[in-house]
């Protein structure tokens, strides 16, 4: 059963909107303040959450800003009053999946929130798909995106964020980075492996790989 978080303030739309979801088989926990939002959310015990923006602590463009700063590729749908186009371009460039404008119709947001799950979940089950945090890679298209923007990536960068990661978490030497990216064995006069890591720390996020002195570099993702 999956977990929807719904943030709302108002008393009346989240009973409804917590009511409809609970009807149609999923579970969901209700919060009305951006603090609860942001702790829930980074919990990792939700599969979606339903945000909206106008909260009496703060605001919940914040809210998704720092869940998305955190790395997080929880589905977020924002549900608002606030419907100009410059509020939903806001939302959907801050990393918002979905954005829908109050009044609504529940069965347009649960078929939304059935979209979102469905779509997560083909990506989660599809073996040329690599997620690792906020980085992902599609391996038939040799599309990458981090934090759903797309970053362009020559074939040796992409061939080697795929080994990193495959490999997320394990220190890998430099020896098997060329083995792997290369296809040649180690040439100590090669800084190649250091050019192309720098090019990834620039494109990807320069935390997202460590150096681990004596050995060669970690993913961390």
């Amino acid at each position: 059963m999956s977990g929807i978080l719904v943030v709302e303030d108002e008393a009346r739309i989240a009973s409804f909107v917590a009511k409809g979801l609970r009807a149609a088989g999923f579970a969901p926990t209700v919060v009305g303040t951006a603090r609860e939002a942001l702790d829930l959310a980074l919990g990792g015990d939700v599969d979606l959450m339903v945000l909206d923006i106008g909260l009496p602590d703060g605001d919940g463009f914040d809210v998704l800003r720092r869940v998305r700063a955190a790395g997080s590729r929880l589905p977020v749908i924002i549900l608002t009053a606030r419907s100009s186009v410059e509020d939903t371009v806001a939302g959907l460039e801050g990393g918002a999946d979905d954005y829908m404008a109050k009044p609504f119709r529940f069965e347009e947001l649960l078929a939304r929130v059935r979209l979102r799950l469905r779509t997560e979940q083909d990506a989660a089950d599809d073996p040329t798909v690599l997620r690792r945090g906020a980085v992902v890679l599609d391996l038939r298209s040799h599309r990458a995106t981090v934090d759903g923007r797309v970053v362009e990536l020559s074939a040796r960068e992409f061939a080697l964020a795929e080994t990193f990661l495959r490999n997320a978490g394990t220190a890998l030497s430099r020896e098997q980075l060329l083995s792997r990216v290369w296809g040649y064995d180690f040439d100590p006069a090669s800084n190649v492996v250091d050019v192309y890591v720098r090019y990834l720390r620039t494109k990807l996020g320069a935390e997202l790989i460590s150096t681990v002195r004596g050995v060669g570099y970690r993913f961390e993702g």
